[in-house]
């Protein structure tokens, strides 16, 4: 479990990197583009990917989504809390969980036992809980293709982050290298697209966000999928502990941090996500 609360302490702090971005007027491409460009440099100091093991068999058909997802959704993420508002963004991401557990259950042909089932039964209501809100006078109705996007963007990445991890022909710190290469390329395009047609300025403040982004964000992803490999008989337990651990910690940050005031159904969900996680992490030795 110690990968998982790693990666959901550097999944916490991306979050709240980037609502400091939002409040500071921070290019959120630019800033994603360099990111990615950060996590690459970790990537190849600390690993020696080993790239020579890349050939017409590696999973490009799973490298190449991912790369384009990666940027998109950030991207995506922006766009739905600035249409939308964060509340109802974060709901839309935490979700996302839906999308990996049925995964785990009809692709990875995984067994669940009553222990997981409780745990997920748990976990479910908690993420509505603790993200409930009363309705705001300036709520925008419309634009819900935005959460739907991040809502899909979400799982769907989750569920090919995992399929890496269980690819043996390569090691999975040179297919996050390479994932990392594509993802950076794609962002790229993009900050020079905007750049050229005039709507967006380049400025050097985006690349310090930026570097320091990528250190948090390469955090994030190795350390899940470090967790992957080491659960690799249990994902939904990795799927389910990541997000409800993140509602947790991000709850607590923005509690006494963000000063972020909280309903009595908001820290039930709380508490109910985190009994969630401490059954899931029993399901995963319990006899099935």
């Amino acid at each position: 479990m110690i990968f998982i609360i790693l990666s959901v302490c550097c999944s916490v702090t991306v979050a709240v990197l980037l609502k400091l971005a939002k409040r500071y007027q921070i290019s959120i491409i630019q800033a994603v583009a360099v990111n990615y460009f950060a996590a690459l440099l970790l990537c190849f100091l600390f690993f020696k990917p080993d790239v020579s093991l890349l050939n017409a068999a590696a999973p490009w058909q799973i490298y190449i989504p991912i790369a384009i997802l990666l940027p998109s959704v950030f991207l995506i993420l922006a766009a739905s809390i600035k249409n939308l508002g964060i509340v109802k963004t974060d709901i839309a991401q935490r979700l996302s969980l839906f999308i990996p557990v049925l995964a785990a259950f009809f692709i990875f042909k995984e067994d669940f036992n009553q222990l997981k089932i409780i745990g997920l039964a748990v976990g479910f209501p908690a993420i509505f809980l603790t993200f409930l809100r009363k309705a705001e006078p300036n709520d925008n109705k419309g634009n819900w293709f935005y959460p739907v996007l991040v809502f899909a963007g979400f799982g769907i990445i989750d569920v090919l982050f995992k399929q890496i991890a269980l690819y043996k022909a390569v090691p999975y710190t040179t297919s996050l290298f390479i994932v990392f290469a594509m993802a950076f390329v794609v962002a790229l395009v993009i900050v020079v697209f905007l750049a050229i047609t005039g709507k967006i300025k380049l400025q050097l403040v985006n690349l310090a966000c930026g570097l320091i982004l990528g250190l948090f964000n390469f955090g994030n992803i190795l350390f899940y999928m470090k967790a992957h490999k080491a659960l690799a008989d249990n994902p939904s337990t990795v799927f389910a502990a990541m997000n409800l651990g993140v509602i947790i910690v991000g709850s607590i940050i923005g509690i006494l941090v963000f000063k972020e005031k909280l309903t009595k159904l908001n820290y039930v969900g709380i508490l109910l996500a985190l009994a969630a996680v401490i059954i899931i992490s029993l399901s995963q030795n319990a006899v099935r």
